[in-house]
């Protein structure tokens, strides 16, 4: 079973997808709106990765869901199962190839801390961010059940580095 994506060389023009989604996203959540970061291996300059955009918005609250989810929709996004309460999850496919990924949480939640705190470990620390791209391949080389598998994977690695 394929991976949402094939991880492919670190791209420059991530950066610039980033901010062209952010300004498309903020419309959305203009009142509840605290923040719009970039997260997840495309904000990690030098590390391949799947080329999906990873989107963290963070919000004062979930308020009026009918019509975020009707906003996504019209920016091309699905709506996925809550990651946790408090951490809602959409996804765009292009062509079904998987492109941007959105993850809105709550101010607080701590997976705001967690995503924030694991791209800075990669961005300054080579050491991590060359370990965590050989896992990444590995991972991907010898994938047999699809992204959950290569998700259950990083994660003990991302755990570690976090702590």
């Amino acid at each position: 079973m394929a991976l949402t994506s094939t991880i492919t060389r670190y791209n420059e023009n991530w950066p610039a997808l980033f901010l062209a989604e952010q300004a498309r996203i903020a419309e959305g959540f203009q009142a509840e709106l605290l923040a719009i970061h970039p997260v997840g291996s495309t904000a990690v300059p030098g590390l391949a990765a799947k080329p999906e955009i990873d989107v963290l918005v963070v919000v004062s609250g979930h308020r009026d869901e009918p019509a975020k989810k009707t906003f996504m929709t019209t920016l091309g996004y699905a709506r996925g199962s809550n990651l946790s309460e408090g951490h809602h999850f959409s996804r765009r496919d292009v062509d079904g190839v998987r492109t941007h990924k959105v993850h809105v949480c709550i101010n607080g939640h701590p997976q705001i801390a967690r995503m924030l705190r694991f791209r800075e470990l990669l961005r300054h620390d080579s050491a991590i961010r060359q370990q965590y791209q050989a896992l990444k391949l590995q991972l991907e080389a010898s994938n047999r059940e699809g992204i959950g598998e290569y998700l259950a994977g990083k994660a003990p690695f991302i755990d570690e580095v976090v702590g």
